[in-house]
């Protein structure tokens, strides 16, 4: 007896009726736009082994929720710019599951990159390495 009620594919498919995705093209097209934030919802290893679009603002999916709420404790004020943000990650199942739950929470001019980074690089779509901590 399975112990998911509805799975992975289901999820994706329900959000990508609840969210608006943007092509490879188009995303490029964007970079260096100021209106625009690219949002990197990666895990920091996967940006460490494969780098990021540069300028990007690196919000790990687990946090995204928390960054976006200004009630939350862990607020980034990034998120209150009233600019357009294109989510990915590297196949775009986390990009669509969190545009979708950006838009279920009122966000306004969220995106998510049709094909994730993997497709942004088949594309020659430019990286950069991320950008390091500070050591103290």
């Amino acid at each position: 007896m399975a112990l998911v009620r509805k799975g992975i594919k289901q999820l994706i498919a329900e959000a990508e009726v609840r969210s608006k995705g943007i092509s490879i093209e188009e995303s490029k097209r964007r970079l260096g736009d100021p209106d625009t934030v690219f949002v990197d919802l990666r895990d920091v290893r996967e940006l460490e082994r494969d780098g990021m679009i540069p300028g990007a603002f690196h919000a790990p999916r687990g946090m995204l929720e928390f960054w976006v709420d200004p009630e939350s404790p862990y607020y980034k004020p990034v998120f209150a710019e009233g600019k357009t943000f294109i989510l990915y990650c590297q196949a775009d199942w986390r990009g669509t599951l969190a545009a979708a739950t950006l838009a279920d929470m009122g966000v306004q001019n969220v995106l998510h990159m049709e094909g994730g980074f993997g497709e942004w690089k088949k594309a020659g779509g430019p990286t950069a390495e991320p950008p390091h901590k500070k050591s103290a």
